[in-house]
């Protein structure tokens, strides 16, 4: 992580001032009116600085993971996206056999894949392409998003068109929806029913390992540099499985007599039959992006006027605000971060939407780790108090601007630990984590020693899904997207 520089400005504080600035965005009902006299309020600048995450390429996709395919090819804010995913699709038991009866012939394969949702623009098409890997997957290592594999063949293509994706399927084996379905080639599904048979000569099918030698697994990727959107898929779901469809000849009648039949190879986590491997490589480029010309410009003493945030891997922002250190004593009734989103475009907002989740979290650039807001990031049976503390978007009506997403973080108890105890001012960190961690000690008067806390998918983002530009510190004052500290407050 680069290194976060101390800003070498002197800031003062007008305790005195009692300017209304606007309604507070957090509070139970439990603030005393503003009179000017008693109860106060006033902003205190916040330094910004845009920075792209070198750790990001060690994010991880996890099996119970949505995984990512797909490009984004049209984005000046934050640059392209290219996602691949690697799996293992298997029998459901060994040794497998097909039906044992003469005749039996292979009609055709599907890689049929899990539809979960989809992140840009769904109406434009993409071509996606399945390769038979060259290289194996570790069922029980979890790559980070900057591992990619090698392939040996082009199994099948497909022109995707992702509206579809949500449709159902009806036919002689399934009633589904929500699948997107692949044709692989003639070739392959000969292989599956014939070569691999483990009935001839102990072939493919007798145990895993075997099975694992004479097919790597899948990499589908998109091809062509078509489409502009992100789509999430789930390896577990029962909708992810390759078909085999094939036909045989049915014992004891007349010879033309055939049936139709099918088998499914699907992903397995290890609970019941041999761990499937699986990885997710997700390529940003950013080279002439507006986040890129941000970060390659970088000046400790600058104060960003926007702030790029992209969900892991990505970006972040960090936030010092010297106005801390000359708070004198005082009751902190709210002391609330805001943040808004800068519009850019409505069509491209739209689409490309912002993170279902951003974290502020504190950094120590002792150890150089991340760590909670002190007294106002709390967990409780193992849940973050996301709901009170902030991080999730809600709408905003600016003056100006109309509707905008809006971010905004109550850090009361910091503040006033700080006018109080004279407890640390650390330089504050805003980003859109997936899969991530920070380390969390409990609240006073019970602090204890710092334990790791994860933030899953289900707390924060799916990974590379969202990216919001907000207004950042350096705005002008009078900038009603100028991100701000807002404290209400009683004199001492």
């Amino acid at each position: 992580m680069r290194k976060l520089y101390s800003l070498a400005i002197a800031v003062i504080f007008l305790f005195y001032a009692c300017t209304k600035i606007e309604t507070t965005t957090i509070g139970y009902g439990l603030i005393p009116p503003i009179d000017g006299v008693t109860t106060l309020d006033t902003t205190l600048d916040v330094f910004t600085n845009n920075f792209i995450d070198p750790l990001g390429d060690s994010a991880k996709i996890y099996k119970t993971d949505d995984h990512i395919i797909g490009n984004i090819t049209e984005d000046p804010l934050f640059g392209k996206t290219t996602a691949t995913a690697y799996f293992e699709l298997k029998p459901t038991t060994y040794p497998f056999s097909l039906p044992n009866s003469p005749e039996l012939r292979a009609d055709s394969a599907v890689l049929i894949l899990s539809y979960k949702g989809v992140y840009g623009d769904p109406g434009r098409i993409q071509r996606w392409e399945v390769d038979e890997l060259n290289e194996t997957l570790t069922g029980d290592t979890v790559f980070n998003v900057s591992k990619s594999f090698t392939a040996r063949s082009v199994l099948g293509s497909k022109d995707v068109d992702i509206t579809t994706f949500d449709d159902s399927v009806h036919y002689g084996f399934e009633d589904a929806s929500n699948q997107i379905r692949i044709k692989l080639s003639g070739e392959f599904a000969t292989r599956l029913m014939n070569t691999f048979d483990s009935a001839k000569n102990g072939g493919a099918y007798a145990n895993d390992s075997s099975f694992r030698e004479n097919f790597k697994g899948f990499a589908v990727k998109p091809v062509g540099g078509m489409g502009n959107a992100l789509v999430r898929i789930n390896l577990l779901d029962t909708n992810t499985k390759l078909a085999l469809f094939y036909n045989y000849h049915v014992k004891d009648s007349a010879e033309s007599k055939r049936d139709t039949g099918v088998t499914y190879f699907r992903f397995s986590d290890g609970s019941s039959t041999p761990v499937s491997g699986s990885a997710n490589y997700i390529k940003r480029e950013r080279k002439g992006s507006d986040l890129q010309a941000w970060a390659d410009t970088y000046n400790p003493a600058r104060n960003d006027s926007l702030v790029y945030i992209q969900t892991m891997p990505g970006s972040y922002t960090t936030l010092k605000i010297p106005g801390l250190k000359t708070l004198p004593n005082a009751i902190i009734h709210r002391a609330e971060l805001l943040t808004f989103q800068v519009p850019f475009n409505p069509v491209s907002d739209q689409l490309l939407t912002v993170p279902n989740y951003l974290l502020l979290n504190a950094y120590d650039s002792t150890t150089k780790r991340k760590i909670n807001v002190h007294n106002d990031f709390i967990i409780s049976s193992g849940t973050p108090n996301i709901t009170t503390f902030g991080g999730y978007p809600m709408d905003k009506d600016v003056p100006g601007y109309g509707i905008v997403k809006a971010y905004t973080f109550d850090i009361s108890r910091y503040v006033q630990g700080i006018v109080t105890r004279k407890d640390s001012i650390y330089t504050l960190m805003l980003s859109a984590p997936s899969n991530d961690s920070i380390s969390y000690t409990a609240p006073n008067p019970a602090p204890t020693a710092y334990t790791t806390f994860y933030i899953t998918p289900t707390i924060g983002n799916q990974v590379a899904i969202g990216r919001v530009r907000l207004g950042g510190g350096g705005m002008a004052p009078q900038q009603q997207l100028r991100m701000r500290l807002r404290i209400i407050y009683s004199k001492i």
